[in-house]
């Protein structure tokens, strides 16, 4: 209980049903009832309050700009860093594999529960507290963003680049997974129609993978350009 009193005082939240807080802290590999749920609700919730925030804070940006800034804010490395500094790993319940991989430090799952907490606060409360406790985490990182600040990722300077020069966009496919779940290695084609180009990618996610791919393509377009 005291494990559990301490990390509502970091969270800034306390419970009326804390069935709700030990369901969100509840990975997968546990088994039965786990976190998923809140996982899929608190992504949407946390969607929607930084979207609010930004477009309120920035009330000169163009969508193409706040939706960077979103990405930036909402990105599973992003979310995980506030896990982190919520001390979310010290208090998950994981099963015996992901615990002796260390599950505790690792960023997707770090993310999925802090995406599942805000679920969990959501479902205990209101929007409107819900709102408070995410735009209080965040806080800092709203302060630091500005606009300008936040570079394109490579998937979208990819397909700016060929809609400038009205061309199809890439496509994304995925060739192959390998590895154990803990530690896979995704491998993804870009194939763009004009110019006539494939190359591929590799990351630790499919997303990073297309990331990786989308960086390739755009170091062979821009020489090319040279």
């Amino acid at each position: 209980m005291e494990d559990t009193a301490r990390l509502q005082r970091v969270l800034g939240y306390q419970f009326d049903d804390l069935d709700l807080l030990n369901l969100a802290l509840t990975h997968c590999s546990v088994g039965g009832q786990n976190n998923e749920r809140l996982e899929f609700l608190g992504d949407s919730i946390v969607n929607h309050i930084i979207a609010e925030a930004l477009f309120q804070r920035f009330p000169a940006s163009r969508e193409g700009e706040m939706s960077r800034m979103r990405a930036s804010l909402v990105k599973g490395d992003t979310l995980a860093q506030v896990a982190f500094e919520l001390e979310l790993g010290d208090h998950l319940r994981l099963g015996s594999g992901e615990r002796k991989s260390g599950g505790h430090r690792r960023a997707s799952i770090l993310a999925d529960a802090f995406e599942a907490v805000v679920g969990a606060i959501l479902l205990d409360s209101d929007v409107e507290q819900c709102r408070q406790c995410v735009l209080g985490w965040f806080d800092a990182r709203l302060q630091a963003l500005s606009t300008g600040t936040v570079d394109k990722d490579a998937k979208t300077e990819l397909q700016e680049y060929l809609q400038g020069r009205s061309n199809p966009l890439p496509i994304y496919d995925l060739l192959s997974v390998q590895g154990e779940d803990h530690s896979q290695e995704f491998k993804v084609a870009c194939r763009l129609r004009n110019p006539k180009l494939v190359v591929e990618g590799r990351g630790s996610s499919r997303r990073k993978a297309e990331q990786d791919a989308a960086t390739v393509a755009l170091k062979r377009l821009f020489n090319h350009d040279l």
